[in-house]
């Protein structure tokens, strides 16, 4: 890989991925990134997203709601998505680690190179249970 031009658009949108923990998608991303720079199209953010997934900056945390979602957390951790309000969250604790056990676990099974996976539960929110 040659040398990457350095891209103010890309930093916006990296800050803003970094920023938050409620993994937005491309068109949330848009929708802030357009405030500082009102001419940048909504395919130059998923490029830029793009990059950043590829370059380890960023993972996508695929749903059921069928959207891409993107995080800035690359470290291997779980996700929970409600089914009513979509919110989707980070999962802590000490399952976390696991999952590299797991990774390996499931690499001894498969004839390839896994490089990345994740997890995602699935049910009601704290908010949507009242």
């Amino acid at each position: 890989m040659g040398t990457v031009k350095h891209s103010r658009q890309r930093d916006a949108v990296k800050a803003f991925l970094m920023s938050r923990k409620d993994h937005p998608t491309a068109d949330v991303v848009y929708s802030y990134v357009r405030k500082e720079f009102p001419k940048i199209s909504l395919g130059t953010v998923y490029r830029n997203l793009s990059f950043l997934v590829e370059h380890g900056e960023a993972v996508t945390v695929p749903c059921e709601d069928g959207y891409v979602h993107f995080d800035a957390n690359t470290r291997p951790h779980l996700h929970f998505q409600c089914r009513k309000c979509k919110c989707l969250i980070d999962i802590e604790g000490p399952a976390n680690q696991m999952l590299d056990t797991l990774e390996q676990d499931v690499s001894s099974y498969f004839p390839g190179r896994i490089d990345a996976g994740s997890v995602c539960f699935y049910g009601l929110c704290d908010n949507c249970i009242s």
